[in-house]
């Protein structure tokens, strides 16, 4: 049984006696400052080792040595009366239990993606409910796996209920409700689904896209337009106001809430959108670009599939070569490369991560996103010019 001292820089669990940690921190100066934190580790009678931090002991803080030793003999002393079932929190408490706790978190809560974590956790409900968490095995749960298949689960599905289920154990975990050993039975099951093995591959070719234009109802043809000339999300579109379109520079300028990866995103207009944009009407009583009937659109499947099926388009997710409205993301993205365009303007106009030290040191201005979608444009305009040729009218004779 020893005390270990965890670095505050590299969160590496060492020796108390060490005086610099191996990543170079001085463990010294930041014990003084009151910035290492304590934790103690033993052996249980099983023989599995275990590590906890100080701060889930009542009334002791992980910041002092003193109240690190009070944890280590608590602990000792447990061990030789064989209290095993006090020394694991996660003993007595169910799944069910851990989920209302879980999904009655205010960070969980104000997720967009909260009805499916709520509906996730209650399939796993139905099988581990009252089961205590720390007695979850792997082997539980990739028969919860075949389980879910057997019942005609898509493969996708499955992975994101386990996925969310030890998601929540790691919460539990972090907040010391549970034992690290009741997190690692979600480590190591493997997912059904091979990375990469779902991926959509559909795009929209310039006849489909021309075809779908042209029949679409005027809501639907300026939201596909869009979509097609900067890859914008259903959701970014949806909730696009005037506020955010920058006319003096020809951009679209997409505040951090408004995009999946809570980063800004700055998009440049060409002229596809800029037409479109002139056309439509602004109103009064709210500031969305998108509307139908004056009021802001919030779903149009519907209409898209009704567009669709004009143009002799097959649409759906599950149907062989269907066409859904995020397809035009990958649309978008793909004629990018075909354009030329360098994949450091493709991820940051779309708003994938950079990669390496990209991420650090290259800051792109919005002359650089405008000559990027230039370049795009030109091979958009070209390729059009070449599906739909417009006629040549002799001038007149005078």
């Amino acid at each position: 049984m020893a005390i270990l001292a965890e670095c505050p820089l590299c969160h590496r669990k060492q020796a108390t006696k060490n005086k610099r940690c191996a990543c170079g921190n001085d463990l010294d100066k930041a014990k003084k400052s009151r910035r290492v934190k304590y934790w103690i580790s033993y052996r249980m009678p099983d023989g599995r080792q275990r590590k906890e931090s100080v701060g889930k002991f009542a009334d002791l803080n992980p910041f002092n040595i003193k109240d690190a030793e009070k944890a280590l003999s608590k602990r000792t002393v447990q061990k030789a009366e064989n209290r095993i079932l006090d020394m694991l929190p996660e003993s007595t408490m169910t799944f069910s239990e851990l989920a209302a706790w879980y999904l009655n978190l205010a960070s969980v809560k104000k997720l967009a993606s909260y009805p499916r974590i709520k509906c996730c956790l209650t399939n796993f409900n139905e099988v581990f409910g009252n089961r205590v968490v720390g007695s979850i095995k792997p082997l539980d749960l990739e028969n919860y796996q075949e389980s879910r298949e057997q019942q005609g689960a898509a493969l996708a599905t499955i992975d994101l209920e386990v996925v969310i289920a030890g998601s929540m154990a790691r919460k539990a975990w972090d907040n010391d409700m549970i034992d690290g050993h009741a997190v690692r039975a979600f480590k190591k099951v493997k997912n059904k689904l091979k990375i990469g093995a779902n991926a959509r591959t559909r795009t929209l070719t310039i006849p489909e896209y021309m075809a779908l234009v042209e029949v679409a109802s005027e809501h639907i043809k300026a939201l596909v337009i869009t979509g097609y000339n900067t890859g914008m999300r259903k959701g970014e579109l949806l909730n696009l106001e005037w506020s955010h379109i920058d006319r003096k520079s020809s951009m679209i300028r997409l505040p951090a809430e408004l995009t999946k990866e809570k980063k800004p995103k700055n998009i440049p207009i060409n002229h596809h959108v800029k037409t479109m944009l002139d056309a439509l009407p602004r109103h009064l009583h709210h500031d969305h670009v998108f509307t139908f009937r004056g009021e802001p659109i919030k779903r149009f499947r519907i209409g898209l599939k009704n567009a669709c099926e004009k143009a002799e388009i097959l649409y759906g997710q599950n149907v062989e070569g269907g066409f859904r409205f995020h397809d035009l993301r990958t649309t978008f993205k793909t004629n990018m490369l075909r354009a030329g365009v360098d994949k450091v303007y493709r991820d940051a106009i779309v708003g994938h991560s950079l990669r390496g030290m990209d991420a650090f040191y290259l800051k792109l201005s919005d002359s650089d996103l405008h000559s990027a979608m230039e370049k795009f444009t030109k091979w958009v305009d070209n390729e059009l010019s070449v599906a739909h040729p417009v006629a040549q009218v002799a001038p007149e004779q005078s």
